[in-house]
């Protein structure tokens, strides 16, 4: 069984943005697998739904807390479904990834994400897979020029900002090609 969680913040006012980019393919993902409608778990803090992607058994989650604490949903679910890291993937933003692109990664750091800093800590490893999908532009590499104050500021408002309607269909085109590179990971 694998464990596959996107990233991403539960309140209405993150939908559809760049941090939220790992909840966005796992609703496509969902959607794709015909999986139950995810079932919000109290005991873990996430929405929960068991399915097969090509005869692999997932479990699909969408962690209800805020991208910064993923990390503790991930560690009570892996050890309720009894799920090693090197079978848990992660779906996330990256900021040092162009947007239109990603990549897939395994026993790798965080990149400075809190979201993964906090799964790496909670699993104590960093022994599993992640997607991450791209969301970096020109206007980010400029505010890295800045100073530490102001390039954290404009960060915080590019992660949190709605992707524009022509920046939701690049990413609608993306996620048959993410979903391939999921189909592979699960063969690992």
């Amino acid at each position: 069984m694998k464990l596959i969680i996107g990233i991403g913040n539960p309140d209405p006012q993150y939908q559809q943005t760049r941090h939220n980019v790992g909840f966005m393919f796992l609703d496509y993902l969902a959607e794709k697998v015909e999986a139950n409608n995810l079932v919000e778990d109290k005991k873990s803090n996430a929405l929960v739904s068991k399915s097969k992607i090509e005869k692999t058994p997932v479990v699909l989650v969408k962690p209800l807390c805020y991208v910064n604490k993923s990390g503790e949903v991930v560690a009570k679910l892996a050890k309720f479904y009894k799920i090693k890291p090197k079978d848990v993937i992660i779906v996330q933003d990256d900021l040092d990834i162009e947007f239109g692109a990603f990549k897939n990664s395994f026993e790798k750091n965080s990149g400075g994400h809190k979201g993964i800093e906090s799964v790496i800590k909670s699993l104590k490893t960093n022994k599993f897979y992640r997607l991450r999908i791209g969301t970096s532009v020109r206007a980010l590499e400029k505010a890295r020029e800045q100073s530490d104050k102001k390039r954290d500021a404009f960060v915080v408002d590019f992660v949190l900002a709605k992707f524009t309607p022509k920046e939701q269909d690049v990413i609608k085109k993306m996620f048959p090609k993410i979903y391939e590179r999921l189909v592979m990971l699960l063969k690992q």
